[in-house]
């Protein structure tokens, strides 16, 4: 079961590689964009065409994060491109209630649903998954875009995983050669 699990885990970290590998090439273009300080709390989408979209992952990421940043109540804003789809963990404050954090993931959806780049995007706020997501931006923008993203989806998947008792399979001969606890009970 374990190379079962083993053998999954791999898949995936390929797929995620491969989609990765595709989502870093960019078309070329040079569209200019916005300034953060031009978004008001509620973000405003831009009106291009779709053959004026810039795909350039980075010029993508660092737009989706200041559309996040300009929503009220996100502190900041980690993205990772691959192809048109894109992955936004946003910062809150820590001791905001789990509905006003909804309401917030919600905000900057509906940013992004009105925004040309954003309409394939993901919102999450959990704080694990944000953190995860700045590894990958960190790994990408130094050059190790899949060695970034395959160790970090790794890592997710592994915690993904149950460990269901009935598939440990114990060792073939004890690990502890000593006497065993119930031997030194008697």
């Amino acid at each position: 079961m374990k190379k079962q699990l083993n053998s999954i885990a791999c898949s995936i970290a390929a797929l995620m590689a491969l989609a990765l590998t595709i989502g870093t090439t960019g078309c070329g273009s040079k569209a200019s964009m916005p300034k953060a300080a031009e978004y008001e709390p509620r973000a405003h989408a831009l009106h291009v065409p779709p053959k004026a979209l810039d795909r350039n992952p980075k010029v993508v990421s660092d737009h989706l994060e200041a559309l996040a940043r300009g929503v009220q109540g996100v502190k900041n804003a980690n993205c990772v491109v691959f192809g048109k789809y894109a992955i936004v963990g946003i910062d809150v404050d820590e001791k905001m209630e789990r509905t006003q954090v909804g309401t917030l993931k919600y905000a900057v959806a509906e940013a992004f649903r009105k925004d040309p780049y954003g309409i394939d995007a993901l919102v999450t706020a959990d704080v694990d998954m944000g953190q995860r997501l700045r590894e990958i931006r960190a790994d990408v923008r130094e050059g190790h875009p899949i060695s970034g993203f395959t160790d970090e989806l790794a890592d997710i998947v592994g915690r993904l995983i149950p460990q269901i008792p009935r598939n440990i399979i114990p060792p073939k001969s004890p690990e502890n050669l000593g006497t065993s606890t119930v031997d030194r009970l008697r």
